[in-house]
């Protein structure tokens, strides 16, 4: 089951149909108080949120959703016509999983669902190896799913953590954006979506001072630059 909270009715019931028609079962809610309601019955496999809603905002919402053990780990989606990197960068460091601009095919919303549907039903355990890690004050603990810098509690959203993960993994090894989408979000890179790329910068700047350590490959992607830091696996 997927919900969708949007309050213009044609597009409401074209997210409906389509979903309904290629991925799964979707119920539509014109805004934020039903929506909530539905929630009290049962919880959907994912969420597609509106930022712009009568009543209770998008926004809100999502914060709610990322407060409650219940629903912090649904997929959410938020899908808006506030486009610009700094609504996208708000969206993503609140929690939100992927970001998609008003307007929209049918098609990229399809794919995006299902590849969120994916992650979130093929997330595996982390191995040994890579549960514990630590590069000089950061320290990066895939089974508690936390990543402290120095003895401070970095708060990462699900995607900057799988981020993170997937660069300290492969230390010194440039990741093409190609190969990153693909392997966090599921589907291929089509030359113009800057998900990676908010979501690094997103990273960055909870990273802090150990940020410049997550390097630009030029028109290609990013690697995580480890030479003046030897790892030292603690499993």
């Amino acid at each position: 089951m997927i919900y969708t909270v949007e309050d213009d009715e044609n597009i409401r019931e074209l997210i409906v149909y389509t979903l309904t028609s290629l991925v799964a079962e979707t119920k539509g809610f014109p805004d934020g108080f039903t929506f909530q309601q539905a929630l009290k019955e049962n919880s959907p496999q994912l969420i597609i949120l509106d930022l712009m809603l009568p009543g209770i905002d998008g926004l809100t919402l999502l914060k709610d959703l990322r407060a409650h053990p219940a629903t912090q780990q649904i997929p959410v989606l938020i899908l808006s016509a506030k486009g610009s990197e700094l609504d996208k960068v708000r969206g993503l460091n609140i929690g939100a999983d992927d970001y998609l601009s008003k307007p929209f095919g049918a098609l990229e919303l399809v794919a995006r669902v299902k590849a969120l549907l994916r992650r979130s039903q093929l997330g595996t355990a982390p191995t040994t190896a890579d549960a514990l890690k630590k590069f000089g004050d950061l320290t990066f603990d895939a089974f508690s799913h936390q990543v402290y810098l120095a003895h401070t509690k970095l708060n990462l959203t699900n995607k900057e953590f799988l981020l993170l993960q997937e660069l300290l993994t492969h230390p010194r090894i440039a990741l093409s954006r190609d190969l990153l989408l693909e392997t966090i979000w599921g589907y291929e890179y089509d030359g113009e979506s800057r998900t990676v790329d908010v979501h690094i910068a997103s990273l960055r700047q909870k990273l802090g001072t150990f940020a410049p350590y997550i390097e630009t490959v030029r028109n290609y992607g990013y690697r995580f630059a480890s030479e003046n830091l030897a790892p030292e696996d603690s499993a």
